[in-house]
């Protein structure tokens, strides 16, 4: 009983990824439009390279360069990374049954969120940097520096708000790889504990 018990089970739990993987194979609608989304942000994020790459201004004030600063430096880094990853995974996933195999439905699933958190930290300490660039700081007697280089944080901002959107995309990513990996998991099999009691009680 109890081999055949464990049979059932072990065919009840692979039920699952088969039937996904099965569906993902015969729709290829569904992997045009992952391979889709996934292109979306290689624009954004090389958009939101470039115009911090061409940042900088000079005036009767002096120079500024996105440069001097680290969080754009690591803004522009951390696109470049993105724009890669969204390019290889894009051609990937237009690939039949590519994306179907359990190591690589799991490498979609773990680079996807760590992408995901890439670029939002990303763009998360730059917009800090242009509030204080923007705002100031009284409690450190800090002046605000846009008023000075209004063209400089005009573009910074344009930059961090592409990459937002960036981020937009890097999350629904997130959910769709989360989704295929684990939906190809059965749910945990109920134990009757009554049972297991009184078999216990029994065999004493």
């Amino acid at each position: 009983m109890e081999k055949s018990n464990d049979h059932d089970k072990a065919s009840h739990g692979g039920s699952g990824g088969g039937a996904t993987e099965k569906w993902e194979e015969s729709s290829p609608g569904i992997r045009t439009a992952e391979t889709m989304l996934r292109l979306a942000p290689v624009g954004l994020c090389v958009a939101a390279l470039v115009v911090m790459l061409k940042d900088s201004e000079t005036n009767e004030f002096g120079s500024i360069s996105y440069s001097n600063l680290t969080a754009f430096r690591y803004l522009v880094h951390a696109n470049g990374i993105c724009a890669g990853y969204s390019l290889l995974s894009a051609a990937i996933a237009a690939m039949p049954r590519s994306s179907s195999t359990m190591p690589r439905v799991w490498t979609f699933f773990c680079l996807d969120q760590l992408l995901t958190y890439l670029v939002l930290a990303a763009g998360a300490v730059s917009a800090e940097v242009l509030y204080l660039a923007y705002n100031g700081d009284s409690a450190i007697t800090w002046s605000d520096a846009c008023s000075s280089y209004g063209g400089f944080c005009h573009r910074a901002t344009a930059s961090v708000i592409i990459t937002f959107f960036a981020v937009c995309f890097y999350i629904l990513l997130s959910l769709i790889s989360s989704y295929k990996l684990f939906t190809r998991f059965d749910p945990p099999s109920m134990v009757d504990s009554d049972k297991t009691l009184e078999v216990a009680v029994f065999g004493s």
